[in-house]
This record gives C-alpha cells, sequence and structure tokens, in this order.
C-alpha cells in the first residue's frame, strides 16, 4: 500500500512514517521542513519538500495516487493561532482543504487526520472526556482541528472518503523540538540536561494526559487496517500535574532542585484529559509505554542528541 504523510519529517510524522515502513508499505513523506528534519526520517522513506497549501502538494497527490493520506502537517502552536488566526486557518484548514480535494479526484481511499483532544473539548465536562463530549475549542488551533474533522465528515457524506480522525492526547518523545511550540516534556528535557532552571507556571497542579509517540504512530496503522470511521481518542485516560511530571524527569536526569514557579499563564486549561475505550473497541490499541518509561527514553534520546 502507497501512504502519504505530511509533516512526515516532524516529531510525530516521522514516527507515523516508521511504523508503516515496518509494516511493509511505500511510504512518501511530504514536509516543507519548517519544523520537521530529514534526519528523522528512514532511508527508506521518500521525501519531497513542499508546503501542503502549495500546487505542488495537490499535484504530487494526483500523480503518486496514494490509497492513504496520514495528514500530519500543521500551524500547531496555540499561542500563535491566538496572536494570528488567518495565518492559523491558512495553514490548517485551507491547506487541508487542498489535500482532500485533491485527495478525492485522485480516489484516496481513506484519511487519518491528526487532531487534538485537548484544544477540541476545551474546560472538560468530566474526565476522562469521551469523543461525544460537547467539542468547545477555546484557540482557534482547537476551531482549525474541529472545522478538519467536520470537513472531513462532508467528503465522507458527499464522496464516501472514508476517514478516521485521531484526537490526540499530549504526545511525548524522542524527536520531539524543545524549542518553539514543543510541549513541555522536551524542554524540561533540554533544561535538565543544561543544567538550567526548569519553569513551572502558576502552582504546577494543572494536567495533562501524556501518551507516548510510538503509541500514537501505532494508532494511525491501526487507523488503516481497521475498518473505523469518525473521531478516536488517543490517549492513555490517566491525568499528571506538571509538579509530577518535573519529579519524574528530574529524578530520571540525577537532578536534585526544586522547579522554579512563576505567575501562572492567562487562558490556560487546568484540566485535560480523553477516554480511550473506543480506541480499545474499534482499534484493538491501548498505551504500552507507561509514563516514567516513556520519560526515561526520551530523556535518553535528548542526552544523547546533545552528547552529539
Amino acid at each position: 500500500m502507497k501512504v502519504l504523510v505530511t509533516g512526515g519529517a516532524g516529531f510525530i510524522g516521522s514516527h507515523v512514517c516508521d511504523a508503516f515502513v515496518r509494516a511493509g508499505h511505500e511510504v512518501i513523506a511530504l514536509d516543507n521542513l519548517s519544523s520537521g528534519k530529514k534526519e528523522n526520517l528512514d532511508p527508506r522513506v521518500r521525501l519531497e519538500v513542499m508546503d501542503i497549501r502549495s500546487p505542488e502538494a495537490a499535484g504530487l497527490i494526483r500523480a503518486e495516487r496514494p490509497q492513504v493520506l496520514c495528514h500530519l502537517a500543521a500551524q500547531m502552536d496555540v499561542r500563535r493561532s491566538v496572536e494570528d488566526p488567518r495565518f492559523d486557518a491558512d495553514a490548517n484548514i485551507l491547506g487541508f482543504l487542498n489535500l482532500l480535494e485533491a485527495s478525492r479526484v485522485s480516489g484516496v481511499q481513506k484519511v487519518v487526520f491528526s487532531s487534538t483532544g485537548g484544544a477540541i473539548y476545551g474546560e472538560q465536562d468530566v474526565f476522562p472526556a469521551p469523543e461525544n463530549h460537547p467539542t468547545r475549542p477555546v484557540s482557534p488551533y482547537g476551531v482549525s482541528k474541529a472545522a478538519g474533522e467536520i470537513y472531513l465528515g462532508y467528503y465522507k457524506a458527499q464522496y464516501g472518503m472514508k476517514y478516521a480522525a485521531l484526537r490526540y492526547a499530549n504526545v511525548y518523545g524522542p524527536r520531539q523540538n524543545p524549542h518553539g511550540e514543543a510541549g513541555v516534556v522536551s524542554i524540561f528535557c533540554q533544561r535538565l540536561l543544561g543544567g538550567k532552571d526548569c519553569t513551572i507556571y502558576g502552582e504546577g497542579k494543572q494536567t495533562r494526559d501524556f501518551v507516548y509517540v510510538e503509541d500514537v504512530a501505532r494508532a494511525n496503522l491501526l487507523a488503516v487496517e481497521k475498518d473505523v470511521v469518525g473521531p478516536v481518542n488517543i490517549g492513555t485516560g490517566v491525568e499528571t500535574d506538571i509538579n509530577r511530571l518535573y519529579t519524574l524527569l528530574a529524578q530520571a536526569a540525577g537532578v536534585d532542585k526544586p522547579a522554579v514557579l512563576a505567575p501562572g499563564r492567562p487562558g490556560e486549561q487546568m484540566r485535560s484529559c480523553v477516554d480511550n475505550s473506543l480506541a480499545r473497541r474499534v482499534l484493538g490499541w491501548q498505551p504500552s509505554v507507561e509514563l516514567p518509561e516513556g520519560l526515561r527514553r526520551t530523556l535518553a534520546f535528548f542526552r544523547e542528541h546533545t552528547t552529539r
């Protein structure tokens, strides 16, 4: 099977490419390398450097006619989406539509869309949140992901294009960029290994559902192999607060000093956690890497990278 992975040279995308290559599929990575890196890719993956908004990206789909489109390319910085919602919509909505139209005319059989389990639900009513929880995004980034899911529903109804929208919890692991929009795990790893203080905003009691990147990549593969359509949460169903996260990472790094506390950031979501019952049922998926082990692996990656 031929699989096109957008954002394929990025953090999550490169692990998705790995999963499909290991399963014996032909994989093409489409990436503009704004944050992705060529060295993230297995040599068996063909890299095409282009922007998802471009005519060239649409032309690639029409020329290659992949059976599957795994769409991970995105403007993923929540803060930037608030500062520049037009840019966010240009990349995340118009860019995606460019690919969807090309997929429609090229006969793509299934789209696996990387959505969000945190930003799409907003402040949750229940914990963990199931897929039928109201979607109340409080950032343009969350809005754009919700729009992507709605467009996929339209393409399914109008053209019969199958899709799975994987609503990720907070993904962490090797290759995550510790700069810019990066998650707290990669930032803490880099600072702990560099002998620098780590900053926790607020009291550190805000919680997140941390899911290891290789588990997320496996979910993408299963979403193609299984006959599932619609949104599916990909997370652990376990809340971990930032204080606990820092303690685990500091212990793994051999650092014995507390984090620096700073005033909380306005608008930050206090709790986020997704219910993975549907993923277990329809994908046969469940997380296999528990948080302490995942943090150990991630820290080892950053230690090796820093040494190099």
